[in-house]
């Protein structure tokens, strides 16, 4: 449906309530949300261009407060900050401020690792921006356009809160198609292509010019120390390794007798064989697909005592949900039959849009079809350095299922 353009003249609908300062939208009625699609905008003021900041009206004309508009996206506006205040320097500096000192102050993190999220999008109130720190350099996502026009803005700021020197910052391809427009290399000039981090004592390389996303997983942290507890004296295979995170752990940390690491990804595999012989750890890379490797472990008749599926991002919307489930479906179909009896199944979801409820009815389904009875230990998520807002459901995005399989 078309949006309706306001009369430039009156600064208003007809239906407007006040005079308002453009750029300007207003809703249909829709609940309060962080998130507005295109179809819950009613108007649009003559001046709204793509990327900018717009007061945002609802329809009895009351002022919600300031966003990002982008009529390019099906995510149109993206809420910034609610209520009557300016989204300014000082409200930018004060919001970046905040989410450095829950890292740093609230969860102490800086005594376990010098890698974790110091800016969460909408759950630190900045939809669009994802920071992470690597040591000395900070690796940034950009999710809107708005965000994209800001970067050089926020840049000292956040250098400022985090104590920082290097950055980098980036946008997918995906990202630049559905927002509608083309990023430009933003990189500090003395950016390393490669730091060193360490995490409860283990010790991983982040390459940025081969890694995915800001390139390390940050949001596994705890999950991975949480499975070392199980992997003494074990057998274990992490599939969709990366950069061989939780492979690595079990050797180094959980004292396993044998670690295998699958990956499609040519330069994750060299990466992750990088990264155990950064620690000294015997951990066997395979470069092969997921599906295909566990069907020949099940022709092969072999079985592991702990198994971890962390595969990337396959629900990206509602047009591949269905193909998604299946996927998740078929990987996890293909992996309880290769878990020893009594073993572990460390399954995870990154796809926001698949619920936890929703990864909990796949599993429940392998296990009927495989004839395996499954115990769910726990259920847990990303770090608290990945904190989501109760208004915006889709940042709890990670779902970790630790299930003991009879």
């Amino acid at each position: 449906m078309p949006l309706v353009v306001a009369d430039p003249e009156s600064g208003s609908t007809s239906g407007g309530r006040r005079e308002r300062r453009a750029p300007w939208i207003e809703l249909r009625p829709c609940a309060r949300q962080m998130f507005i699609f295109k179809r819950m905008i009613k108007a649009v003021s003559p001046g709204a261009r793509p990327g900018d900041i717009v007061q945002v009206y609802d329809r009895q004309g009351t002022l919600l407060g300031h966003a990002h508009y982008n009529p390019h996206s099906q995510i149109a506006v993206r809420m910034l900050r609610f209520g009557s205040g300016d989204v300014d320097e000082c409200f930018l500096r004060d919001a970046i401020s905040r989410a450095a000192i829950l890292r740093t102050g609230t969860l102490r993190l800086a005594e376990c690792t010098d890698a974790y999220r110091v800016i969460h999008a909408e759950g630190d109130g900045l939809s669009g921006l994802v920071v992470d720190r690597y040591g000395d350099v900070l690796s940034i996502e950009l999710f809107s356009l708005g965000m994209y026009r800001m970067i050089d803005s926020l840049l000292p700021m956040l250098h400022e809160a985090c104590g920082t020197r290097h950055h980098r910052a980036a946008t997918s391809a995906r990202v630049e198609e559905r927002e509608g427009f083309t990023a430009r290399k933003i990189e500090s000039p003395d950016l390393p292509g490669e730091v060193r981090i360490t995490e409860h004592g283990v010790r991983f390389r982040v390459s940025f010019a081969e890694g995915h996303k800001t390139g390390f997983f940050c949001d596994q942290r705890d999950n991975r120390a949480r499975l070392a507890s199980f992997c003494g004296g074990a057998e274990v295979l992490d599939v969709c390794c990366y950069s061989g995170g939780f492979g690595i752990y079990a050797a180094v940390k959980g004292g396993a007798k044998e670690v295998t690491c699958v990956d499609l990804d040519e330069e994750a595999v060299a990466l992750a064989r990088r990264n155990a012989d950064l620690n000294a750890a015997r951990v066997a890379t395979v470069h092969a697909d997921a599906f295909v490797y566990l069907r020949q472990m099940q022709q092969n008749g072999r079985a592991f005592d702990v198994v971890v599926l962390d595969p990337p991002k396959l629900i990206f919307g509602q047009r591949d949900e269905g193909e998604g489930r299946k996927k998740y479906f078929d990987l996890n179909r293909l992996a309880l039959p290769v878990v020893r009896p009594g073993g572990l199944l460390l399954t995870c979801s990154c796809s926001g849009a698949l619920s936890r409820e929703a990864f909990l009815e796949i599993l429940r389904v392998v296990a009927h079809q495989t004839g395996r009875v499954v115990q769910v230990l726990a259920a847990t998520g990303a770090g608290p350095d990945h904190p989501f807002r109760t208004d915006v459901p889709e940042g709890e995005y990670l779902k970790a299922l630790w299930l003991r399989v009879q």
